[in-house]
């Protein structure tokens, strides 16, 4: 995460803190219902540099998340139930969540799985083929692991030069930290090449880390057989949709519901964005996953759900639960809808 957008959020969290403005303004904005987004469920790590941290939570955090949210009367519900909400004007109105979990990471089954089921709470895991496969590269991880291994590192990135000693936490953090930015603005194939010799550097294996941290086929039939699972798509190889051109973009959608259909027997009616962002998904997109036949899709725009996402349900918001804010204070700010409300300038349904 770039360090402004960072420290932004730091801004907006002290000030709903100390306000509690979101409280006031928690009747109007907190909407019908929302999409939580998790990435990787596990222990907490004692390690100093941690540039993945945002997507990280501890099972403990995790637990705590599910039993807030019924502490607070919010129904842990299905993403089929929410939609069938959405769509019936007189539905039942308890606020409602659907837990989405992104990637399909190992750590969904063995960390995340034992909490769900004590809750007993369905939730929706989007399946990145290639990664299933262990060809497709978690390129953000590739990059970690690159720079713990270096104690310095000479890269070619965004066209620039990057020559900078890494031995310490802080130049680890700070490497990343301009490496990611530089690679993030530039296209999908230049960062998969920087981040490839980058790791041959550290003599890391790209391909490695995908078979060790993500679920493979035999895994995901046997959660694709459990009762609180639903299977979503998630591309195959996880790239910048927006950035591809029309044939590619249908290539990626298309054929990673057809991976899913050939190897876990399910017909995937949902589907995530990669990045999911404005510069990852837009109009074409979405156009794109209604007629390939998607019933809903998300993004990682953040907002929650309201009524009138019901004519939108190919681009529906989601709220990250967040691993550097792992507190009940911070998602209560996050769940109040306040502060996607003024990052919307005030619309439910952003444009």
């Amino acid at each position: 995460m770039a360090n402004w957008r960072r420290l932004a959020i730091d801004a907006g969290m002290a000030f709903f803190r100390a306000s509690g403005a979101h409280r006031l303004a928690e009747p109007f904005t907190r909407g019908v219902g929302v999409i939580l987004t998790f990435h990787n469920v596990r222990p907490r790590r004692d390690d100093a540099f941690e540039p993945n941290g945002s997507i990280e939570i501890t099972p403990q955090f995790f637990d705590g998340v599910l039993t807030h949210l019924r502490r607070r009367g919010i129904e842990i519900i299905s993403l089929d139930d929410a939609l069938a909400r959405l769509r019936e004007p007189e539905a039942d109105r308890t606020p409602f969540a659907v837990l989405s979990f992104d990637d399909g990471y190992r750590n969904l089954v063995a960390h995340a799985l034992p909490v769900l089921e004590r809750h007993e709470a369905p939730f929706i895991a989007y399946v990145t083929a290639g990664f299933a496969d262990g060809a497709a590269r978690l390129w953000w991880v590739e990059l970690e692991e690159a720079i713990r291994r270096l104690d310095r590192i000479d890269i070619v990135a965004g066209g620039l030069r990057v020559a900078r000693g890494t031995a310490t936490a802080a130049e680890k953090q700070a490497a990343f930290c301009d490496i990611y930015a530089r690679l993030e603005a530039g296209a999908d194939e230049e960062r998969l090449d920087v981040i490839a010799a980058l790791a041959a550097q550290a003599t890391l294996e790209a391909g490695a880390l995908t078979r060790e941290l993500c679920l493979g086929w035999s895994e995901l039939r046997a959660l694709a057989r459990h009762p609180l699972a639903t299977i979503g798509a998630h591309t195959l190889t996880h790239p910048r949709l927006a950035r591809l051109a029309r044939a590619p973009a249908v290539m990626e959608m298309a054929t990673s519901r057809k991976r899913l259909a050939d190897e876990l027997g399910v017909a995937a009616r949902h589907f995530c964005y990669p990045y999911g962002g404005r510069a990852a998904a837009g109009a074409r997109e979405f156009e794109l996953a209604a007629a390939i036949g998607f019933e809903s899709a998300v993004t990682t725009r953040p907002g929650m759900i309201f009524p009138a996402h019901r004519e939108r349900l190919l681009a529906l918001p989601r709220l990250s639960v967040n691993g550097n804010y792992q507190s009940v204070e911070a998602l209560d700010i996050l769940l109040s809808g306040a502060p996607f409300a003024l990052m919307n300038a005030g619309r439910r349904v952003a444009a």
